[in-house]
């Protein structure tokens, strides 16, 4: 049959509650650091997305703008 176990005295640490030992070391960077080192790992692809963007928006803006006279 199934036995209970001896009660414990400690409560048992989870990996949610344990942090991990790189993060006692440094702190954890912002996002906003990481989002830099990012685009200037990746530079070509940051510059194509920034430029398709401004051309989207112009052409936007204008199209409204040519709309709306």
């Amino acid at each position: 049959m199934l036995q209970d176990s001896p009660p414990q005295s400690e409560p048992l640490k989870t990996p949610e509650s344990t942090p991990a030992p790189s993060t006692l070391d440094k702190p954890q960077d912002s996002y906003v650091k990481l989002a830099m080192r990012n685009m200037v790992r990746k530079s070509g692809t940051s510059l194509r997305h920034f430029a398709l963007t401004t051309v989207g928006l112009l052409a936007a803006l204008i199209s409204l703008a040519y709309i709306f006279r």
